[in-house]
């Protein structure tokens, strides 16, 4: 079987050392990110200006993946993007190799275990399993059954002071029309046992704090998944005040992050109870209405915090224009500034939206001291101060918070970060 390239219609593809085993390829293919665990062999290669996951595996299989990956990715999924299967591979014997399934690798992600090279906050794991508990929701909407749900299968992105998290292995999944109850079940249980495995193995390796107890880890995501299952599509009654409930609804599945495509709403024969039902829900609220606005595409957590910021700047600046113009303006005159003003050099340590939400941070920490800081100190503060003790987002996410002696914002190794809605009023409101 000569070599056969499935998806990417790339001549330069041909050019990748298909005749040598994954695991054998030469360092000047490869780029140095941080790898998961795999059942598989799994490099990464730097291919014209961007980086591709290449993982090994059985032909049917690889390409089974691919049209998987590519079907949830019409879905909306939050998933690695598939590129390209090759097969017929043999050496220079005419031994044959593994089939190769291709995937474009996710920015500013990380797996899991990346998290451990250094210092790793409670409360960062517990993002980590509420991130993975959101994802299988979204999955399990769109009638998609995990089969294999871990940490080690995902990958994890900042999204401001949360993670998102997003599928990367998809050979033991399946799509239906809708998830019975039972499978549903089977994958929470599989992802108890599996993340219990892997915080043991962690706890084994003597990296994982002494406080981190893993049978609670394995409760917690099952917790976070039946709550967030039943705030999206639990059904309830009211006898009264029925506009204020769905009004309160709705809301609240807004504030998850999530859309209400429809309302099953049902009268009773007396005529004065209703029974609400989100019937379809997608995830993006605020990072649509961002894109919506600006053309930022961003994480959802990030997007909250910038249109916080896009409000209070219209609220203030131009309480009476119209909200696409006065986005224009807070583009022009906040958001941009901003992220040019991050030395190349440090450009690879987070992606614009974090920067830009963690400077609105650090600007709310310098005004404890002074107030009137205005957008372009807090700009040079950041960048001066604590950009440059950032890893990479390529390298560590999870880097443990160093301040001074005596506290002092403007010399911390890292930001402090505080949840959105710990924040007072007065934060996006020290205008320049």
């Amino acid at each position: 079987m000569p070599l056969k390239i499935t998806g990417a219609v790339d001549p330069e593809l041909l050019d990748l050392p298909w005749s040598v085993p994954l695991e054998t390829w030469p360092e000047d293919t490869l780029a140095a990110l941080p790898r998961g665990i795999s059942r598989h062999v799994v490099r990464f290669v730097r291919f014209r200006g961007r980086v591709l996951a290449v993982k090994e595996t059985v032909g049917p299989m690889a390409q089974r993946e691919f049209t998987m990956l590519k079907d949830l990715g019409r879905m909306g999924a939050p998933c690695v993007v598939p590129f390209a299967v090759v097969d017929g591979r043999r050496d220079k014997d005419g031994n044959e190799l593994p089939a190769a399934l291709v995937t474009e690798h996710l920015q500013f992600s990380l797996p899991y275990r990346a998290l451990f090279s250094q210092a790793l906050r409670d409360d960062t794991l517990d993002r980590l399993i509420d991130a993975l508990a959101v994802l299988l929701v979204r999955l399990h909407l769109l009638g998609f059954y995990w089969g294999d749900v871990s940490l080690s299968n995902a990958l994890f992105r900042r999204d401001a002071e949360a993670f998102s998290a997003y599928l990367v292995d998809a050979e033991t999944g399946d799509i239906h029309a809708s998830l019975t109850a039972g499978q549903r079940n089977y994958d929470i249980e599989l992802a108890c046992t599996n993340i219990i495995g892997e915080m043991f193995d962690l706890q084994a390796a003597e990296e994982l704090d002494d406080a981190v107890e893993p049978l609670d880890l394995g409760d917690r995501i099952k917790e976070r998944y039946c709550d967030l299952w039943s705030t999206l599509t639990g059904k309830e009654t009211f006898h009264d005040n029925v506009r204020y409930h769905v009004a309160e609804r709705v809301k609240a599945l807004n504030e998850l992050g999530f859309d209400v495509a429809e309302l099953d709403m049902t009268q009773t024969s007396d005529g004065s109870e209703l029974s609400i039902h989100p019937k379809v829900v997608d995830a993006g609220h605020h990072s649509r209405r961002l894109l919506r606005l600006t053309g930022l595409d961003v994480q959802e957590n990030q997007a909250r915090r910038l249109l916080n910021d896009l409000d209070e700047f219209r609220a203030v600046t131009f309480p009476d224009e119209e909200e696409t113009l006065a986005a224009h303006e807070w583009l022009a005159r906040n958001f941009e500034p901003t992220v040019r003003a991050v030395p190349k050099e440090f450009r690879r340590k987070l992606e614009p939206a974090q920067v830009y939400h963690e400077v609105l941070d650090h600007r709310w920490f310098l005004a404890e001291k002074r107030s009137n800081i205005t957008m372009p100190e807090a700009v040079a503060s950041y960048v001066k101060h604590v950009l440059p003790a950032r890893p990479d987002e390529a390298a560590v996410l999870g880097h443990a918070i160093g301040t001074s002696a005596e506290g002092d914002p403007e010399t911390s190794t890292e930001t402090r970060s505080i949840p959105a809605w710990q924040l007072p009023p007065t934060v996006g409101r020290l205008r320049d």
